[in-house]
């Protein structure tokens, strides 16, 4: 695998801080501002893997209280993408997100963890479409939403 990327770098030198996780997180939703809609706290992030954890709470609640549809997906989304940033060659290659396939398991009525985790491609194409699968599970660690994001990746031109 080439050098880690700078989101790694940074990652890991939040790890040193007090409360480190959470300002990497305060960090990643002032990049990304519709990210902190959901007050995600990034748990770990690695080249392959990212997890985090969204508290229940009113604000992001739908109709009946529970966990919105769209809540789900934006975890979802936020796991992938900084897996995804974290483990493609940022020298060599670049990503963006090309479609979303979710389901929905059960209702979400607990805090909620995501993972999104793949293997390490060993060698990166001029072009691939890499997917990812996310699972989110709630407190009592059951299954409860599952999206399948597919990320186009390309190489930079020279």
């Amino acid at each position: 695998m080439s050098s880690p990327s700078s989101l790694l770098k940074i990652w890991t030198k939040c790890q040193s801080l007090p409360k480190g996780n959470w300002l990497f997180s305060k960090a990643v939703c002032f990049k990304a501002p519709y990210f902190g809609s959901i007050k995600p706290l990034i748990t770990n992030l690695t080249a392959g893997h990212c997890s985090a954890i969204v508290q229940n709470r009113r604000a992001i609640h739908n109709h009946i209280g529970t966990i919105h549809a769209i809540a789900q997906c934006n975890v979802a989304e936020l796991c992938a993408g900084l897996m995804v940033d974290a483990t493609v060659p940022a020298k060599t290659h670049r990503w963006i997100p090309k479609g979303m396939t979710v389901n929905y398991l059960a209702k979400i009525d607990t805090d909620m963890r995501a993972v999104a985790q793949i293997d390490v491609p060993s060698e990166w194409l001029e072009k691939q479409d890499l997917l990812v699968p996310v699972k989110v599970y709630n407190s009592r660690d059951e299954l409860v939403f599952t999206a399948d994001i597919t990320m186009y990746v390309t190489a930079k031109k020279r």
